[in-house]
């Protein structure tokens, strides 16, 4: 399995997951022009793609959703309330394979489990996706942890986690005080102490990639997102795991789980 974050933020979250048999992407949060653009910087062509996966309705996740899976005939998998609530933005689609939530999905070779999470949408979901004894967890977008997503993500060779806001910067910061709540409430987005909780509830043997998510670039700084997960994975004997701070302007390197270097 390969995977990459395309990039990953408040203006657009979209990654790139490969297995043997088939290409997906999970949210379409900027437009498919751009979308094209970081899948040619990694070396992959947008036709390629198999499908793609839509985790809640909010517009950095479905921006280009409609106009990608049109222009390339591709199937959406989304659950019908999700849909029922970006219809408007995203247009027709052409292919909608829908999955309910809690349950899962096989496509081709991969296995996908979707788990309802705390966010302010419709119906979200984190998800995990598994093929060839690899397991990718998918986890943004959420108020606070909970033990149906600590159980979920156990034993993920690679996770892609939200180190959306530090607290003390987002409390001086300029948002609004209703923003400000909306983000640290259980519905919002997790700081970097809760994502270091759930790292270090979850955390085992399995773990090689821990790409750190959905950074705010007004309230957060890589440098203490990544210092607060090093601090976890250094503390539980795993220093030889890979971190990696995303980005929302660029592409971060294709990453392999399993058998074989990373990318």
């Amino acid at each position: 399995m390969r995977f990459s974050v395309l990039g990953s933020g408040s203006s657009g979250n979209v990654s790139y997951v490969e297995t043997k048999e088939t290409k997906i992407l999970i949210d379409a949060g900027f437009s498919c022009r751009e979308i094209e653009k970081r899948l040619k910087l990694l070396g992959l062509k947008a036709r390629e793609i198999d499908a793609v996966v839509v985790t809640h309705e909010h517009i950095d996740h479905v921006r280009g959703v409609g106009i990608f899976a049109r222009r390339y005939e591709v199937p959406v998998l989304i659950n019908r309330a999700t849909l029922a609530r970006c219809s408007k933005t995203i247009g027709n689609i052409p292919v909608p394979l829908f999955f309910n939530t809690g349950e899962s999905l096989i496509f081709k070779d991969a296995h996908l489990h979707f788990i309802t999470k705390c966010h302010d949408a419709a119906d979200p979901v984190a998800l995990t996706v598994s093929s060839d004894g690899c397991k990718l967890g998918v986890i943004t977008d959420l108020g606070r942890p909970t033990s149906l997503i600590l159980d979920s993500i156990q034993g993920c060779q690679g996770l892609i986690l939200e180190f959306n806001h530090d607290v003390e910067m987002l409390d001086s910061g300029p948002y609004p005080i209703d923003l400000k709540r909306r983000i640290r409430g259980p519905d919002g987005h997790l700081s970097n102490d809760q994502a270091a909780e759930i790292l270090s509830e979850t955390i085992g043997e399995d773990l090689s990639v821990l790409v750190l998510a959905h950074l705010s670039e007004t309230n957060n700084t890589k440098e203490l997102a990544f210092q607060e997960a090093r601090r976890v994975i250094q503390g539980h004997g795993k220093g030889a795991a890979t971190v990696v701070v995303s980005s929302q302007r660029y592409p971060m390197p294709m990453t392999s789980l399993g058998i074989g270097e990373h990318g």
